[in-house]
């Protein structure tokens, strides 16, 4: 199997994330225009950042007056999860050269990761799987920057696009990323407090409630795995 093969697989397992990608996209456009910035401004943040949620609060700061470091610090929060990310791919990328480990680490997001960690658990790097993973990274880029480029050039001209409830495509994607990956008993008990925890601590200043919730499902999930390894070694 050769790499162009691979990263072609990788590509087709990315379309149907781009269902909640490029809704997205255009809001964010729109909104960055609406914002005051301008189109290689947006464009840049969107090249640059990658980060649609770090994005959207970043135009919200913005159109607040808040200073660069008040931006820098919540869009930092909000992006920490991507620590959890890099560590659960570090035992199949980590032994790669430096260029790709950086290539790879610029193009992961939630739904990067959704779609190669299903594949390295299956396969790992077997079969070229790096360029399977630099495949969905290319295209999900993709998807977004040219999303985010007809927002901004076109969205201004659809009247209060924001409210058409387009986000809801990023949502129904999220929730197809997270409920497939629930497979046992301390996954679901993480997932369902992090979801609780997110909603009490909602008000939380520079987004600091979804660090919260973060923490409480992890800690959540690992305490229960430790107990199921525990017992299923009393049981042996």
């Amino acid at each position: 199997m050769n790499r162009s093969y691979v990263m072609l697989q990788g590509v087709r397992d990315s379309v149907p994330m781009m269902v909640g990608i490029l809704p997205f996209g255009l809001i964010y456009g729109a909104l960055a225009g609406l914002a005051g910035l301008g189109t290689w401004q947006a464009l840049g943040m969107s090249m640059l950042v990658y980060a649609g949620s770090a994005q959207f609060i970043a135009l919200s700061l913005l159109a607040a007056g808040s200073g660069i470091a008040v931006i820098l610090f919540t869009t930092l929060i909000v992006n920490l999860r991507h620590l959890l990310y890099s560590a659960a791919l570090q035992p199949y990328v980590g032994h790669l050269p430096l260029c790709w480990r950086l290539l790879l680490a610029f193009g992961l997001t939630d739904e990067t990761f959704a779609v190669v960690q299903r594949r390295y658990q299956a396969q790992g790097l077997a079969g070229h799987g790096q360029w399977y993973h630099a495949g969905v990274a290319l295209t999900l880029y993709l998807s977004w920057v040219g999303s985010s480029l007809v927002g901004v050039l076109f969205g201004q001209q659809v009247p209060n696009l924001a409210a058409w409830g387009l986000d809801f495509a990023m949502l129904a994607t999220f929730i197809g990323i997270v409920v497939p990956a629930l497979r046992n008993r301390p996954q679901l008990a993480a997932a369902l407090v992090a979801s609780g925890v997110a909603l009490a601590a909602h008000d939380l200043p520079y987004q600091l409630g979804l660090l919260v919730a973060a923490l409480a499902g992890i800690a959540v999930g690992v305490r229960l795995e430790r107990q199921a390894q525990m017992a299923a070694q009393e049981v042996a």
